[in-house]
């Protein structure tokens, strides 16, 4: 699954590359985790639009989303069948830019240990954009929330050693079919190519959602000090 990401491009750039109307500011931000705010480029009568939306999709029959668990991911496979996501899947796409995502793998010499955390970026540097879904949920009282999730698919060959999953990424020249075609769109939820991204390993500290900044992409250190632990809360779902 993904559960991290990145996104220090500036505001300027990222306009000029998804060429949405909004003139909006944001800072760089080197470790967006589930129930942030994510930046994603959607569709609002016909035209290409920037928005916020809080990453963890709530579907629009949950009564209570403080009782229902994050849909960070969902699965391309089964999205088109699963009752969470696939009007979103018909109706609700996106794409959420990001400069990079981390996975964290397992060390071959100690199976035993902690996973070490690799931050995963575009070879030639810039942004990719990731598949999202996003749906606005309606509370009784007229409250509002527009929430999201990332697609996620079978790990590409570079992927693989560290994870069996990775995000779709969807190509430049798909964007508008993505975002505006209401057909099937299977085809655009494959892996990437193998020479698309790259793999480094970094230092634990972005373990800790509550750590942020370039720091973050560091090589390990020997001398890191150990991550702050996980706070308890709801559980984050890939369906």
């Amino acid at each position: 699954m993904c559960g991290r990401f990145l996104l220090n491009a500036s505001p300027e750039e990222l306009q000029a590359l998804f060429g949405y109307l909004d003139a909006v500011e944001f800072p760089p931000r080197y470790n967006i985790a589930p129930t942030q705010p994510i930046a994603v480029v959607r569709i609002e009568n016909r035209q290409r639009r920037f928005a916020l939306v809080r990453w963890g999709l709530v579907p629009p029959w949950v009564k209570d989303p403080r009782t229902f668990g994050l849909l960070i991911n969902a699965r391309s496979e089964s999205a088109a069948t699963n009752g969470a996501f696939k009007g979103a899947l018909t109706y609700r796409r996106c794409l959420v830019p990001a400069s990079g995502f981390y996975e964290w793998r397992k060390d071959p010499a100690n199976p035993k240990g902690r996973r070490k955390p690799h931050v995963l970026r575009p070879r030639d540097g810039g942004v990719i954009a990731l598949a999202g879904l996003w749906e606005s949920w309606l509370g009784a009282d007229g409250s509002e929330i527009d929430t999201g999730c990332i697609l996620t698919t079978a790990a590409n060959d570079t992927i693989a050693p560290v994870h069996d999953r990775m995000p779709v990424i969807i190509r430049p020249q798909d964007w508008e079919r993505w975002l505006t075609s209401s057909g099937p769109v299977d085809d655009l939820m494959r892996p990437a190519a193998n020479d698309l991204l790259v793999v480094a390993p970094i230092g634990d500290r972005v373990n800790s959602a509550d750590n942020d900044g370039p720091r973050l992409l560091d090589p390990p250190a020997a001398d890191e000090p150990k991550p702050a632990p996980r706070q308890p809360g709801l559980p984050l779902f890939d369906r």
